[in-house]
């Protein structure tokens, strides 16, 4: 059977339909709308979510990025243009300077110990265990768990004069006084550490399961052939194979601990004397307490950077591993 030179299949009929003369559209933006045309009912079925997507995340963006340039404040009725005066505060501004510094003092000890826990467990809870089904549960259920539940448990355990750690820290003998530890300013962001970490171990766990699951019996049966102890497995069979869910926790929990907000709010209020403030509760403040809109914009689009950055050269190591 002949077919025409150029002809291109119709998937309505399966036949060959050449082209008409005249009738090939222009490369570039011309094709673009055409091929736009021919798929019109995709796009109408789509329609709803790329408006909700334009209106509440591009406009939104766009909009946030306009009041960076302006003294935006809810109850003033002047919106003055200041150009790059919201940055040149920001540049000098000490608050903002301890939030960063808070906020990377959180990210670099909670997420290390997140995934160095969650490892462990997903390790333990990969062996032939009677109730592992159970015990996965029971460690999955604070990710599950309302992060304000959490963190109103967690403030009561802290309490000072009759929480649960302060009691049985007394009772062992272990201090001589209760506790204060939200109230001071050297034990509330290793607080706020300790009641993260807990909460978010049963993610990584889940993660390092999946991972370990997929590994490949042979690996370790090799090893077993070569001598390789328990320990020289896990380093040289275990930990490598695991790189990927490495790399995919330790993006997903730099991204996330940068935006903690929650545990703050509820637990500390950013205090004592900003020792817990980070940089979402920073902006929060800014916003929502001193109604400067434009500043607060312009604090998000500062955490934007930061995140972008990061993002960024996790990325490239993640690609450098698998060159």
């Amino acid at each position: 059977m002949r077919t025409n030179v150029g002809a291109r299949p119709d998937r309505t009929s399966g036949r060959a339909r050449p082209w008409a003369a005249g009738q090939r559209p222009a490369k570039g933006w011309r094709r673009t709308l055409w091929r736009m045309a021919r798929s019109w009912d995709a796009y109408l079925f789509l329609a709803p979510g790329l408006l909700l997507f334009s209106v509440f995340t591009l406009f939104a963006l766009g909009f946030a990025f306009y009041l960076t340039f302006h003294e935006w404040s809810i109850i003033q009725p002047d919106k003055p243009f200041v150009g790059l005066g919201n940055y040149r505060d920001l540049l000098d501004d000490e608050r903002f300077r301890r939030s960063v510094y808070n906020t990377a003092y959180f990210t670099g000890a909670s997420v290390p110990l997140t995934m160095m826990v969650g490892l462990v467990v997903a390790l333990l809870l990969n062996q032939p265990l009677r109730a592992r089904g159970i015990l996965r549960v029971m460690y999955f259920l604070p990710v599950v768990t309302p992060f304000v539940v959490v963190a109103i448990i967690w403030k009561w355990l802290y309490n000072g004069d009759f929480g649960l750690f302060n009691y049985y820290l007394l009772k062992a003998n272990l201090i001589e006084e209760p506790l204060l530890w939200l109230a001071d300013k050297n034990l509330a962001m290793p607080s706020i550490i300790l009641m993260s970490v807990w909460a978010g171990v049963g993610f990584s766990m889940v993660v390092y399961l999946a991972a370990l699951q997929a590994v490949p019996e042979e690996l370790y049966d090799a090893a077993k052939v070569d001598g390789a102890g328990a320990w020289a497995r896990l380093r040289y069979v275990t930990i490598p194979m695991l790189r990927p869910a490495t790399l995919f926790l330790m993006v997903m929990g730099i991204i996330g601990s940068f935006q903690i907000f929650t545990q703050i709010f509820v637990m500390t209020q950013g205090g004592p004397v900003d020792r817990t403030t980070t940089m979402m509760f920073y902006i929060y403040e800014a916003a929502f307490k001193f109604y400067e809109m434009g500043y607060a914009s312009t604090l998000a689009y500062a955490l934007f950077a930061m995140l972008f950055v990061f993002t960024l050269l996790q990325l490239r190591l993640y690609r450098r591993a698998y060159e």
